[in-house]
Parts: C-alpha cells; structure tokens; sequence
C-alpha cells in the first residue's frame, strides 16, 4: 500500500479547463473518499491517476515514485467503473482470472488466488456462473474480485454503486469497508452522495464546482465543522443565517432584529459573518425549558414525516427568517404533537453555531 499525491494537476477538455493547479495527498492504507457535484472533475482525477487520462501538466507520486509518465498498465493501480466493465463471454472465474493470465502467473497459482479473493467478495458459489445471471450486487463484487485479485497499491472505485437500489447500496457500502480493513490497500472512492462518503471514508475532500478543493479532513470534522457555505449545504442539510458579529452574538440584521449567542471569540466585532446550524441540533417544543444558551420562539409552517425523522420548518417571530429543525421519531417515547400554526420554541446550545471561517458576506 502507497500514498497518492497530485502536484498542480491541470487538465482541460476541449478547451474547458476542468482541473486548475489541484494538488491533494492521499495518505497509504486509508478509505479516501472525493466528493463533489457531477462535472467538478471527480471522474477524471481517478482516470489521470490510473493512467488513462492524460494531464496537461502536473506531477503524480505513487508512494516516493514518479508514475507521471508510467504507462496504465505498468500502473499498481486497479479501477473498479461505474458499469462494471465486466466481460459478458466470460464466467465469475474467468473475469477474476483474467489480470493474473494477462500478466502469465501459472495455473494453480491463478486457481488458488481467485478461489481466495471469491471468499473475501463472498461469492465461492458462483465460481463458475455466467456473468448475466449474477444480480447487480453479485457482478459488483466480480467487479471488485478482479481488481483486488492482482494486490495494487492503491484501488479507485468511481460510483461503482450508482446502479444498485438503496438497500443492496447501503450493504455494500459496509462490505466495501470491510473489505478495505481486511486488506489495508489504499481506497480512493469518487461520488457525488454524502451519504455514501460519511458512511465509509476515513478522511474525505469536498470539491466545488470549480474543480477545487473546499475542506478535507475526518468526515465527523467536515460534517459538524464546515468551513463555507458550499461544504455545509452539500454534507447534509443545515441553516444558514448571516449577520454582523458583536462579542459572543451575531446580530441578524433583518426586519425584526433578533441576536444568537456563539461560543467563538474572535476579535472580528463588527464584521458580517455566515453561520451554520444543522437541523438536528435544534430541540423543538411547546414547552417551557430551561439551560439552553439560545431560545427564540416561531411558527411552524410546514411538517413532512420522513420516516426516521419529521422535519419542520419554522418562522422565527416577526423576522421572515425561517429554519429547518428535524427530529428522530423514536417509538419508544410518546412523541409530541406539533402541528402547522402552532407556536413553538426552538432551543439550541451556542456550541452547535459554527462559524463559516470562508464566509465573509
């Protein structure tokens, strides 16, 4: 297992410039996750590493070595596509096999590896089936076999579960992780969902439209402290409110007026800043409540059951401010009932405010 690292990687097509100076480094034997919108160049980072893409200048390291210029195929680097790029005429063994006989590794030796990397896919039993009778899921896991079969450094999946339906995704997204411990390769895995990105990743990038890198960092990190407005809409859902700084309060400067408490002191009194609130955070109810350092008093306006959770939207007074708060349905609890027109108040501790560092409006 190898670190990668990007130096000032430019690549235009048709004389878009998609990737402007990108540089990232992706430390060895992690689960790396590159999320982004469609079209901010995820895709094509994972092609230039692998080799089958060309970059108009910058440098690629493969651990201490230089592969800038190495062929794909000389490359101890494997991808798994969105499509599989499964080869139909061919059996679960034969696609499996398929990179040690390219490379002329002796038969037994062939037998024993794919009988081996089967187990850690689970999917001994279907050795030797045709590859369009295996489910989405099943040719997932050819997919992966093959490009684990051959041990590389480091393996890119780019949205290899874009296909599959939401409960077979989740499985495999745990399986995915798994596997990645079992194996201690370097994991590089592009997608466009959050969810996904939380669920396996060790450490994450969050890319913008621009093809740039907005945070990375331990997914937890990124998601309770986001440093923009772009990285704290696109990992989940929040509130954004802007206002002028004054002490340990942000004063909303709207019809209405209303001041929310901080738990930063930064010397920046004066200065407008964003903050970012996510919905879960805020406690909602018809109650009276003590010990929190922020209460202000709304009107719901809309309720949407979503299974797990209810997510309200709330007028704060007079302000024509509004925000999300959502809240866990646990059935174990009489839950309250609150309904659109009633007053409520809205509870949150000065510590779930994050002030967005690269935000200034």
């Amino acid at each position: 297992m190898r670190s990668i690292e990007l130096k000032n990687i430019t690549k235009s097509f048709g004389g878009e410039l998609i990737l402007h100076n990108f540089s990232v480094t992706i430390p060895s034997g992690i689960f790396f996750a590159l999320l982004g919108p469609s079209g901010c160049g995820k895709t094509t980072i994972l092609r230039i590493i692998a080799g089958l893409e060309k970059q108009d200048s910058g440098s690629i390291f493969l651990g201490k070595k230089n592969i800038t210029q190495v062929p794909s195929n000389e490359r101890t680097v494997n991808t798994v596509f969105q499509n599989y790029a499964l080869f139909p005429h061919m059996n679960v063994f034969d696609n499996i096999a398929y990179p040690l006989r390219v490379k002329k590794v002796d038969t037994n030796t062939i037998e024993q590896k794919v009988l081996d990397t089967l187990k850690m896919v689970h999917l001994e039993q279907h050795i030797y089936k045709p590859i369009q009778f295996l489910s989405g899921g099943q040719q997932q896991r050819v997919a992966l076999a093959r490009a684990i079969i051959s041990e590389p450094d480091v393996l890119l999946l780019d949205e290899p579960l874009a296909a599959l339906d939401l409960g077979l995704r989740e499985k495999m997204l745990i399986e995915l992780k798994e596997l990645q411990c079992k194996l201690g390769t370097t994991f590089v895995y592009v997608t466009h969902d959050q969810s996904e990105a939380l669920t396996v990743a060790h450490q994450m990038a969050i890319m913008n439209n621009n093809g740039q890198i907005e945070q990375i960092g331990e997914p937890k990190e990124i998601y309770e402290f986001p440093r923009s407005r772009f990285v704290a809409k696109f990992v989940g859902t929040t509130n954004i409110l802007s206002g002028k700084k004054i002490g340990s309060t942000i004063e909303i400067e709207k019809e209405g007026a209303f001041s929310l408490s901080i738990s930063e002191e930064r010397k920046e009194d004066g200065k407008e800043l964003s903050i970012s609130l996510r919905p879960e955070k805020i406690y909602i109810t018809k109650d009276k409540l003590e010990g929190f350092s922020n209460v202000f008093v709304g009107t719901v306006i809309s309720v949407v059951y979503q299974g797990r959770s209810t997510q309200y939207v709330v007028k704060l007074g007079k302000s024509g401010i509004t925000v999300n708060v959502f809240e866990q349905n646990e059935e174990h609890f009489p839950k309250e009932v609150i309904e659109v027109g009633n007053l409520v108040n809205l509870y949150w501790q000065k510590e779930n405010v994050v002030i967005l560092k690269n935000e200034k409006i």
